[in-house]
């Protein structure tokens, strides 16, 4: 996992809605901001993304920039290329970019291992929290909350330190292009 307190990776990707290149200093303004690793098929991301996309509209006049990412090889699962990136976008009206990393280099720049996978970073873009939405799965019948993540947004932008243990994400891996996987996938 990405240590705490490392520095945002910096990126350049497109958004599947505008096609607009968006990078990290794009956000710089924004107290906190958040990168979330994320695709159309996944069975954990359809079940946190309505409750990902409502924290991000509760949190974001409070100062928490939110950015999604997908990393998918859209060779071996089309269904996470831009043209659904966008129809997702749009039927689930998202407040925030949808990026397609088609090289992967942002998935292996921040280790994302899965799909959902959170990243929130302070004003500095240093890592303060890298886990679960909450401990709601598919299947387990706990609620959509955003627990986890609520509690280290709270803190960090009050001033405060983030919650610890910081428990990680679970989901669907991040589907590798041949021969380009990093060395923990």
């Amino acid at each position: 996992m990405l240590a705490l307190g490392t520095k945002a990776p910096e990126f350049r990707l497109p958004d599947a809605v505008t096609g607009k290149q968006i990078t990290l200093e794009d956000f710089a303004a924004a107290p906190a901001l958040l990168v979330a690793f994320v695709c159309n098929h996944c069975p954990y991301v359809k079940h946190v993304l309505d409750g990902l996309v409502g924290f991000a509209r509760e949190y974001a006049p409070n100062g928490l920039a939110t950015v999604a990412i997908s990393s998918n090889d859209i060779e071996t699962h089309p269904q996470d290329g831009p043209a659904q990136m966008a129809q997702l976008s749009r039927s689930r009206q998202f407040t925030f970019p949808y990026l397609y990393d088609e090289s992967q280099s942002a998935a292996r720049a921040y280790e994302a291992a899965c799909t959902p996978d959170f990243f929130l970073f302070d004003r500095e873009r240093k890592l303060a929290y890298r886990g679960q939405f909450d401990g709601s799965r598919p299947g387990n019948k706990t609620p959509v909350t955003g627990a986890d993540l609520r509690a280290a947004v709270d803190a960090l932008l009050a001033g405060k330190a983030v919650p610890t243990p910081q428990i990680a994400s679970i989901g669907c891996g991040i589907k590798w292009k041949r021969g380009v996987a990093p060395d923990w996938a």
